[in-house]
């Protein structure tokens, strides 16, 4: 019998050799990471602290565009924009996805392509949907107005209305997103075992009881990923409202990024601006952290 020593030399050469050739893979991509989003987030937050409009010297102001934050009435508007989009949207998004996803969970005909279509508008770009927002809301010679007029019924003056703009921006952000929960329900229930289903019916239930008291509990992990997720989205909602109202009518749409946006690179406030993303960064993080312990904290594991 022949005992084969292999040289410790030889061996540290070769474990060298393989990691280089393995971050000679991921370097590039984390030159990327590093360069497009860590560098500059570090750098935003220095420029937080500072007031500086791009072209003269920047005056270090310490906390004070933080503090200018708390009293001023414009981002404040902003954030009641934010909040009510964030109340109409999610809820919405979340039922209406569990809701497709049920009826498209099913062995019909041509499934496939009703799958597709629901996915369909998640993957059109915002300007796409922007752009079809203004031809179906427009009150003059927009599609819904010609349908409400037909039947008798008044025009509306939609994107042009302050009580009524948030509405539509909601309306066509569901038309978008609301496929993304849909995907995920749908998997989610293909993924419960039969056996549970069956059960539930020889001991009589109803299609409506096996739903409320088999299928349900089995989504609340998902119902709560989907629920922080499109938390996320409607707080970073930004390229519907520039693609559309602007902002309009006024300042009805203007939400937190929108803001921010304005704030940044047309009032060339670029220290406020950083101010206002550390902070909405700040507000997301809590928001996460606070629904990912209470779900767990009730036996609901999302992550």
């Amino acid at each position: 019998m022949t005992t084969i020593v292999r040289d410790p030399r030889a061996r540290r050469r070769r474990s060298l050799r393989e990691n280089l050739e393995g971050w000679g893979f991921v370097g590039p991509a984390l030159v990327i990471i590093l360069g497009l989003s860590i560098f500059p987030a570090v750098w935003a937050f220095f420029l937080s602290l500072q007031e500086w409009d791009g072209f003269s010297d920047p005056v270090n102001v310490g906390l004070g565009n933080y503090t200018a934050m708390v009293s001023d009435s414009d981002l404040q508007a902003a954030l009641v924009h934010t909040l009510v989009y964030t109340a109409l949207f999610v809820p919405s998004s979340v039922f209406l996805g569990l809701f497709l996803a049920v009826a498209l969970n099913r062995r019909i005909r041509f499934v496939g392509v009703y799958r597709t279509a629901i996915f369909v508008p998640f993957v059109a770009s915002a300007a796409a949907t922007g752009i079809l927002t203004t031809y179906l809301f427009n009150p003059q010679f927009g599609l819904v107005n010609q349908l409400l007029t037909g039947v008798g019924l008044p025009a509306q003056g939609w994107l042009e209305d302050p009580s009524q703009a948030m509405v539509v921006i909601t309306i066509m952000s569901l038309w978008g997103q609301a496929a993304f929960t849909t995907v995920i329900y749908l998997a989610a229930l293909q993924d419960i075992p039969v056996e549970l289903l069956e059960a539930a019916r020889i001991d009589g239930a109803s299609n409506w009881q096996s739903f409320w008291h088999v299928t349900f509990p089995q989504l609340a992990p998902v119902t709560v990923f989907a629920t922080i997720w499109q938390i996320i989205q409607a707080i970073q909602l930004f390229d519907l409202v520039y693609t559309t109202t602007r902002g309009g009518p006024l300042g009805a749409t203007e939400t937190i990024v929108y803001f921010l946006w304005d704030a940044a690179f047309k009032q060339l406030q670029f220290g406020y601006g950083s101010a206002v993303a550390y902070g909405l960064f700040a507000v997301t993080l809590l928001i996460t952290i606070a629904v990912t312990v209470y779900s767990r904290r009730s036996s609901v594991r999302a992550f």
